[in-house]
Parts: C-alpha cells; sequence; structure tokens
C-alpha cells in the first residue's frame, strides 16, 4: 500500500501526523512532484510501502438484530459466526467507554468472497443518542453499495425500514461513464449511497 509523506524543513512528516518514520519501517520505493500541496511549502512526497489493509467499518445501533437484518435482507450481507457479547477490562481500555458492554454480530460485505472486508453491526448496553446524520455532516459520510438495479434495490430497501434521502440522479462524466446514485439512510439513520456505472 502507498503510503505519503512530506518533505518540509528537510524532515520527513507522515501525512497522518506521526512524525518518527523510523518507527514504522518502511520501504523507500520512490519520489514522486507534488501536484495535490502547496508546493509553496511543500517540494516533493515521498511514497513508502506500508502493510495496511482495510478490515471493517462499524455501526453503533439500539437495535442490532434489526438492523443487521436490514443489511442482510437488502444488500446480501452475510453473517460470520459466532455473534459477539464483549465486556471487561480491555474493552474499557480499548473503547474509552466506562463499563463498556456490548453484543453484535459481523457481516460479510458483498462482492468480495469469504476474506471481504465486515461491517460489524454492534449494541453497547447505554446508547448516546445524536442527532440524525446529514450527507454534508462533519465525520463518517456514508457506506457505498454498487448495485446493478438501483431502483429495485431501493423498493427492497424502503420495505425494510430505509428512507429516501436524495433523489436518483444520474451525470456523464467524459472518458469516465455514466453515474446513476441515491442517497438512502437505514433504520437508524446512517447514510448509504446505492450506484452503479454504465
Amino acid at each position: 500500500m502507498l503510503f505519503y509523506c512530506r518533505i518540509f524543513e528537510g524532515k520527513t512528516i507522515l501525512l497522518n501526523g506521526l512524525k518518527n518514520k523510523k518507527n514504522y519501517y518502511p520501504r523507500k520505493r520512490r519520489i514522486a512532484k507534488n501536484y495535490n500541496f502547496n508546493t509553496d511549502t511543500y517540494n516533493q512526497v515521498n511514497i513508502y510501502i506500508m502493510n495496511i489493509k482495510y478490515a471493517h467499518t462499524n455501526i453503533i445501533t439500539k437495535d442490532w438484530k434489526e438492523l443487521a437484518r436490514f443489511y442482510e435482507t437488502v444488500f446480501n450481507c452475510i453473517a460470520v459466526p459466532p455473534l459477539r457479547n464483549y465486556q471487561g477490562e480491555w474493552l474499557e481500555k480499548g473503547t474509552g467507554v466506562i463499563n463498556a458492554n456490548l453484543q453484535g454480530v459481523q457481516l460479510r460485505l458483498p462482492g468480495y468472497g469469504d476474506n471481504g472486508p465486515i461491517l460489524e453491526i454492534y449494541q453497547y448496553s447505554e446508547i448516546i443518542n445524536a442527532e440524525r446524520h446529514l450527507a454534508n455532516q462533519k465525520g463518517f459520510g456514508h457506506i457505498a453499495f454498487k448495485v446493478e438495479d438501483i431502483a429495485g434495490v431501493l423498493a427492497i430497501a424502503l420495505n425494510n425500514g430505509a428512507s429516501k434521502i436524495g433523489e436518483l440522479s444520474e451525470h456523464h462524466f467524459d472518458n469516465i461513464g455514466v453515474l446513476r446514485f441515491i442517497y438512502i439512510a437505514d433504520p437508524d439513520g446512517n447514510i448509504i449511497e446505492l450506484l452503479n456505472w454504465s
């Protein structure tokens, strides 16, 4: 995986804010011209190979069984046993949540086989409510599913407790193709994009 570093005042600064690349044993691959940053400040970007792999996305809900059923029904996600039931000092320490106690399930996301990424649907014993998610809200934006039949999946989602945020939209990108997409919300209000390209 590519890991980008900036050269600034003779120091290599990892883009995630970690400043000592020696702790991470990167292998220098090449130096590329900087066309993503202000060239008055940063002259070049070092590219390093890192052993990083995407693992999962986690959704916290007030009823994990109901929300998991939604993703299984609408998006063909597959439950990966065993069911999770976690508590203890180790969980409190890692999450920063006092008296942390959670239950839930891991769902295999569609399209990647048995070793694909996971969608975790978990429920803490104590849930903090927040306002409904908005597409332009700071933080987690949405998850997206590439589907052949947007209208069909949309109908199934709406019949299983989802709601529309936007309307079905289409846009032609030169030399790329036609994008069709819509934003919806799952039963908990988390934003999902349904999309396809042609």
